[in-house]
């Protein structure tokens, strides 16, 4: 196999004298050295510039950052700073945004299953909008505003009811999906009579989203079309879209950018008559390629007539994406970037099941050892996020880097950590 393809490198990356990869100036290898391994590596150039294309694209109220696909408060700092506004989707979400120092009326409020608890903290921080999933929801709004809260500007979600061409996991527009309210059964219509009756909410407008992970922007643009003649009939000043725009993972990928993606969103509103304050929530789009994961290598398993297995000191619980959606990424040594990759190989994790891969069909150079520092690319969205600590291994660290530096903004969990919430 070829060389890494460049374009699934972050922006600032770079081959040194030595044929190491720099990113923001940084040897990656230094990186794991200094830090330790597995480690997240994010190009803080990289994630400001795809922010601030965001917002030339749809305007610093129409871009919306999706934080569940990467969050801390380094990176809620810094879409913010890059003026964006921000969804969140539990409260543990709003709680690290809040501590970032993000205005309360610049976040949006998600989730389909919002507890009472999680919308009161909202509605006493003074959140932007909420976006309402359900009739319940609306109950317990109307419930908190009866104790004293003031009536939130709140947003309907509507289901519209279209098959995406993407895992069905991820799929969220369908008809036979947990979110929203449909369209196709009159639902959509009941809750709009509904929040407008309603003294506990402020209409203002409705949101959809079809699913993450697509390409086609056909399918966004069918969406549209399919929602147009209730969006545009009922008048409300805002529609959000929704997100879920696909990046390139492997070799051989092609993604629209986010560029044209939001200039075709906002053309066929204009065509199809919906005149709303249009907005977006991308994630994925923003952070995805910023990001490179670093493992080290333990141990190479050549088995004749089957593989080569290279186990390294991560997994399904830094990446658990290749496990549920069987996602592809592509493998390669920070030491030789530029290397042709002639050794295929199946990158897996240390966890106790046959099932903890994170590269199903990677490759390296053939002069690959033990000890060697093996990466992945694109690996900025939906892992971190996604983390966990099965088999009570320890949730990596995240470092940012730019002009030369790093940054160290979540530090790796320790054994402390681990013990800390187990009561005995």
């Amino acid at each position: 196999m070829s060389a890494l393809p460049p374009n699934l490198l972050p922006l600032t990356s770079s081959q040194d004298a030595q044929g190491h990869l720099r990113i923001g100036g940084v040897d990656l290898l230094d990186l794991a050295a200094d830090f330790g391994t597995p480690l997240f590596v994010y190009d803080e150039e990289h994630l400001r510039s795809r922010a601030a294309a965001a917002v030339g694209a749809l305007g610093p109220d129409g871009a919306i950052y999706a934080t569940k696909a990467f969050l801390c408060r380094a990176m809620a700092r810094l879409a913010h700073e890059e003026g964006m506004r921000l969804d969140v989707a539990t409260g543990g979400e709003l709680a690290v945004a809040l501590a970032a120092g993000v205005p309360a009326d610049r976040l949006v409020m998600h989730g389909n299953n919002k507890a009472s608890w999680e919308l009161r903290a909202a509605l006493d921080a003074g959140v932007g909008r909420i976006v309402v999933d359900s009739a319940v929801e609306l109950e317990r709004i109307e419930a908190l505003v009866a104790e004293g809260f003031e009536a939130p500007r709140v947003l309907l979600r509507i289901n519209p009811g279209i098959e995406v061409h993407t895992h069905e996991h991820i799929t969220t527009g369908n008809p036979d999906s947990k979110f929203g309210f449909p369209l196709s059964t009159g639902q959509a219509q009941e809750a709009v009579q509904r929040a407008r009756r309603s003294g506990a909410v402020e209409l203002v407008g409705l949101h959809m989203h079809i699913g993450s992970q697509v390409f086609s922007v056909d399918n966004f643009l069918e969406g549209l079309r399919t929602v147009a003649p209730f969006v545009g009939g009922e008048d409300l000043p805002e529609f959000i879209v929704g997100g879920g725009l696909g990046v390139a993972y492997v070799e051989g990928e092609e993604a629209p950018t986010l560029e044209s993606w939001a200039a075709a969103v906002r053309q066929t509103c204009e065509d199809v008559g919906i005149h709303s304050a249009v907005a977006a929530e991308p994630g994925r789009a923003i952070v995805a390629q910023a990001a490179v994961t670093l493992y080290e290598v333990g141990t190479i398993k050549f088995i004749p007539g089957v593989r080569t297995y290279v186990a390294v000191d991560g997994g399904m619980s830094d990446n658990p994406r290749p496990v549920l959606y069987g996602s592809g990424y592509e493998t390669f040594l920070p030491r030789a970037v530029a290397a042709e990759r002639e050794m295929p190989i199946r990158l897996v994790g240390k966890h106790c099941e046959s099932g903890d891969l994170i590269v199903r069909e990677g490759a390296v150079p053939a002069d690959l050892a033990v000890g060697d520092i093996v990466a992945t690319p694109v690996t900025g969205a939906y892992g971190h996020s996604m983390g966990s600590n099965y088999n009570k291994v320890l949730r990596p660290p995240v470092v940012f880097v730019s002009g030369g530096e790093a940054r160290l903004v979540v530090r790796g969990e320790t054994v402390a950590d681990l013990l800390a919430t187990d009561l005995g």
